[in-house]
């Protein structure tokens, strides 16, 4: 080395010990987010029958016990692992009983396939003979099993194929035998559905246990859509270490061709399999299949690819014929909520439906007659936990208007019950605060988690009568741990065009001067951020630890403010969310505490891609923005999303070209950090690099951090602390 290069080298060292190592204080941050950010709740119970007891599964997965509803109190141990007889099990991650409550099915060390499904090696305990056996006679693992109804047969699925095992008889039958990757899928969704439709099981046994129903979906005219994968640092694949893998699977984007669905029925006596078709050309999906209260009674939710018509069939599946319940159809699009929480029930079919514009609770006969409108008004029933045995039906809502919470009423949940002639409603949780609720299978106990905004959960146990049984958790402990923290302000604001706009704030305590602040928010159809429920995240380290104010408004097109409040943005995503976050910016801006030279706005998934729309409108008020894995065009993303608020691309080429942050990289006039997984099967890495394609082809640049291995959540070792630390950072940087 000569003196001129040793020089430089010395002087580069100098440089890099100067500026300080470029590190991420992810111990600060931990305790605010996932995963050590999530309150205490009871173990999921898996109550007997008859409601009156239920089973938990110890923490080391190794026994499940039962326990008294009423008192908590342990009443025996019903399965331990390590005294079974015929076969073994070294660990349980979770169990199923079965209907008659004779046999529980266990689940082994499973291995992800996407965000709801895995595999693992499943086995069936017979309770009362202390038998284990493994569900497969061949041993492997084994997808989404479903016990029959009288608890001696379990459908699943092997390697695309729908199998039967019969307990009694000790076989097992393979229905199907056509099921190939990449071509036919029996009896489990493929990714769009579950991403999209929310399910991971696309089977249903009769309530006779005679017949299983099953979709088929046949992908192979499905583009293949292909990722590398790496490494990684967090639980690294070391067989990717010099040379990267592959992960290839089908995904439809926008105005691509879907999977064929159809539907199939096999009697379990004669093992014959039939296909139940649908002559409706509009039918492009099949979000849900499940018996309604009869062997002959197959009810089956249909939707046309825009999304905005759901027929209700009934089908008898041995003769295959099907008959037309009723016909749901919106404007705009169909909220998911009318075809996935369908709940059938013995005396029929509750929806929830937005025909008024507000979503409200009916009940419909099996013959498709309108027996009552349980609720009305202006306001959103959101949820729908069923009937107790008196009647009485139980469902959340949005606050009535006579409630006049003191926050805003979309940012709440109630939980009310009405009496079976729907006259008398009874709200169970304050107007102010968040309340869900889970109703026993015997529809004798009811639990309800409460919770606000200052107050962490409470779990409390009620039984059929209304009377509270006892507390299941307080998070008591756990409250202890975030005292003295700032608060959450609850405000509104109104938009250019004078609609009103809920919000929160979160401010440092005890700062007298101007302070920074970062706009959060997601901005999605349906979605809410500004919400009355305890959410301890990154926002309350900014503003406890960090010195910024975090402020959030929710802007039209986002829910529980009724269809039309939602629906504007149809066919035009991104354009009114971001008028109504420009707004939201200045108005923070103008508060007293806000420094308004110093703006920033960050957002993940949809709200990275709405980041993006920002940030390159005219006149924003931005001075930094952080993306964390943006759409960047509505092209690049799957059919079921994309095309339920956009229509396909071929209906709609204005409204995809307007709303694509890809198209206008050239307004792009602020500092910028994009952020995503290399591993994210959902929104793909190419939305960030085809976005940072078009900066350069605009002379303009981003600052990156990549994820390796991670998927859309970046989950696992610390590294939602990371992504968040990264995100401040670059705040404080450029703030």
């Amino acid at each position: 080395m000569n003196l001129r290069q040793l020089t430089a080298s010395l002087l580069l060292a100098a440089g890099c010990a100067a500026a300080g190592a470029q590190s991420i204080n992810v111990d600060a941050l931990a305790k605010y987010v996932y995963p050590s950010n999530k309150p205490e709740a009871p173990k999921s119970f898996v109550y007997m029958p008859d409601g009156l007891s239920y089973l938990l599964l110890d923490s080391d997965g190794v026994k499940v016990r039962r326990y008294d509803t009423a008192s908590g109190k342990e009443l025996e141990v019903v399965f331990d692992a390590t005294h079974t007889r015929e076969a073994t099990m070294s660990r349980v991650t979770e169990f199923t009983l079965s209907p008659d409550g004779s046999k529980l099915l266990l689940c082994g060390e499973k291995q992800p396939v996407y965000r709801r499904s895995f595999k693992a090696p499943y086995y069936i305990f017979e309770i009362k003979r202390n038998i284990l056996r493994p569900l497969g006679l061949n041993g492997g693992m084994q997808q989404s099993p479903v016990f029959s109804p009288d608890g001696r047969m379990v459908a699943f699925v092997v390697d695309n194929n729908v199998h039967v095992r019969k307990w009694d008889y000790n076989t097992e039958v393979e229905v199907t035998t056509d099921g190939a990757p990449g071509k036919i899928i029996n009896g489990i969704p493929d990714w769009t559905y579950e991403e999209e439709f929310s399910t991971s099981c696309s089977m249903a046994w009769s309530p006779d246990s005679q017949t299983l129903c099953y979709l088929r979906y046949d992908e192979t005219e499905v583009p293949t859509y292909s990722f590398p994968l790496y490494r990684g640092w967090c639980e690294p694949k070391d067989q990717y270490e010099y040379y990267p893998g592959t992960f290839s699977y089908k995904y439809p984007v926008a105005g691509e061709k879907n999977s064929t669905v159809t539907l199939h029925s096999y009697d379990v006596e004669t093992r014959k399999v039939k296909a139940i078709p649908f002559k409706d050309p509009q039918i492009e999906y099949i979000p849900r299949i499940e018996f309604g209260n009869s062997p002959e009674r197959l009810i089956v939710s249909t939707l046309n690819r825009a999304q905005n018509r759901m027929e209700l069939y009934s089908v008898n599946p041995k003769s295959t014929v099907s008959r037309s319940l009723l016909v749901e159809e919106a404007k705009a699009w169909l909220d998911p909520a009318v075809y996935e929480e369908l709940v059938l029930e013995d005396d029929g079919i509750a929806i929830l439906s937005e025909r008024s514009g507000w979503s409200h609770l009916y009940i419909y006969s099996y013959e498709g007659q309108l027996l009552r409108q349980v609720t009305s008004g202006d306001y959103d029933v959101t949820a729908y936990y069923g009937a107790d045995a008196q009647g009485n039906r139980y469902y959340q809502s949005v606050p009535r208007p006579s409630a006049s919470p003191a926050t805003p009423a979309a940012a709440n949940r109630v939980v009310t019950r009405v009496d079976r002639q729907g006259k008398k409603a009874e709200d169970l949780t304050p107007a102010d605060g968040w309340a869900s609720a889970t109703l026993a299978p015997a529809a004798n106990f009811l639990t309800i988690n409460y919770s606000s905004a200052d107050t962490p959960p409470v779990f409390t146990l009620y039984n059929a009568k209304g009377k509270a049984v006892r507390t299941l958790e307080d998070n008591a402990a756990y409250a202890s741990r975030y005292k003295g923290l700032p608060k959450k302000e609850f405000f509104t604001m109104s938009n250019p065009d004078g609609t009103t706009l809920n919000g929160y704030m979160i401010r440092p305590a005890g700062v007298s001067g101007r302070v920074p602040v970062i706009m959060w928010q997601y901005s999605g159809p349906g979605s809410q951020e500004v919400v009355n429920r305890w959410r301890m995240d990154w926002d309350y380290y900014a503003a406890a630890e960090a010195g910024f104010a975090v402020v959030c408004v929710d802007g039209r097109g986002t829910g529980a403010r009724g269809a039309a409040f939602r629906d504007v943005v149809y066919k035009r995503l991104g354009h009114y969310e971001t008028i109504d976050q420009i707004a939201a910016a200045k108005y923070a801006a103008s508060l007293p505490f806000a420094d308004p030279s110093r703006i920033g706005i960050a957002g993940w998934s949809y709200g990275g891609y709405e980041t993006l729309m920002a940030v390159q409108a005219t006149a924003n008020p931005y001075k930094a923005a952080v993306a964390i894995a943006p759409v960047t065009s509505w092209r690049f993303y799957d059919t079921v999303y994309a095309e339920r608020f956009m229509l396909t691309p071929q209906e709609n080429e204005r409204g995809y070209e307007e709303s694509a942050p890809v198209n206008f990289t050239d307004k792009m006039n602020c500092r910028l950090l994009l952020m995503s997984g290399t591993a994210d099967d959902n929104v793909h890495l190419a939305n960030t690099m085809e976005y940072v394609s078009a900066l350069q082809a605009s002379h303009r640049y981003a600052d990156m951090f990549l994820f390796p291995g991670m998927n859309h959540s970046i989950n696992g070792c610390e590294a939602r602390a990371l992504v968040y630390g990264r995100m401040l950072d670059y705040f404080k940087q450029n703030l």
